[in-house]
């Protein structure tokens, strides 16, 4: 068995339909006053991890700490994204609308293992652009047997301009297997509609035929969607989010109010 199921979660409540929250037990904590083996255990086990009450990093102390739990993940901004909305973005994850459901990674050979974000400054309540997390896995074991061996045999090429830290052309079976825990899991990445969003991205699906592809691509968005299967995460400033890459696809719901958000985010690989 890997050494990180074996390791304690944290103590917390459970959130619905899952994840967990782990409340700061006493004033002038920090993020790195919580063990990170316990906090990619408790990761692991519940696929979000939220901490509250914790002071915040800054940018080498948060380095410092991932770096602790494995590889980070490097772009040609460095290792930590900062997620704000731009006056005038090239793309899509810097405007004001929604992000549709993808994986971190998925242009990257090796896809990190977990996410984190801090949250520098959070939303007014009903602002909107809360992160948007689906439990793939749950969505393969509770899908019929017969679609289930429908999307075993369908792979996606995915085509975007790279404007952005990633893009290009690269094609993805729709179902892996978790690395860790050996589950069946959904890798896949919504279509952009070049009306809507900047930076589009154009999906090609190969396997079935047309029939059962328009089948397959038709109950995979509407089952990652089904509230059974998707924990929505409204921020506030402090909030410290870890989500487990592998187990999840997450998006954003479009800001309807302020976009004065900041959020910084690093990859564990």
């Amino acid at each position: 068995m890997n050494s990180q199921l074996r390791t304690p979660v944290l103590e917390g409540t459970d959130l619905a339909p899952f994840g967990r929250l782990v409340e700061a037990p006493s004033d002038g904590l920090t993020l790195a006053d919580v063990p990170v083996d316990d906090l990619l255990a408790t990761t692991l086990s519940s696929k979000v991890l939220v901490l509250r009450g914790y002071g915040l990093l800054d940018v080498p102390d948060l380095e410092d700490y991932c770096r602790a739990a494995g590889e980070l993940m490097r772009w040609e901004f460095g290792t930590i994204l900062d997620l704000v909305v731009q006056d005038d973005p090239k793309n899509y994850l810097f405007d004001s609308g929604d992000v549709p459901f993808h994986w971190d990674g998925a242009w990257s050979e090796r896809p990190p293992r977990y996410f984190l974000f801090q949250c520098v400054q959070g939303c007014a309540p009903g602002a909107g652009g809360e992160t948007v997390f689906s439990d793939a896995t749950r969505v393969y074991r509770d899908a019929p047997e017969d679609l289930r061996e429908l999307w075993a045999r369908t792979t996606v090429t995915y085509r975007t301009d790279r404007l952005a830290h990633y893009g290009g052309t690269m094609t993805h079976p729709v179902l892996a297997t978790h690395p860790t825990t050996g589950e069946t899991t959904i890798r896949y990445a919504e279509p952009l509609d070049p009306a809507r969003y900047r930076n589009p991205l154009f999906l090609t699906v190969d396997g079935p035929s047309s029939e059962d592809a328009v089948r397959a691509m038709t109950e995979l968005g509407e089952r990652l969607h089904d509230p059974r299967y998707c924990y929505e995460h409204a921020w506030r400033t402090g909030d410290i989010v870890v989500a487990e890459n592998h187990a999840l696809l997450h998006g954003r719901n479009r800001f309807t109010g302020s976009t004065n958000r900041h959020m910084q985010r690093i990859q564990i690989i």
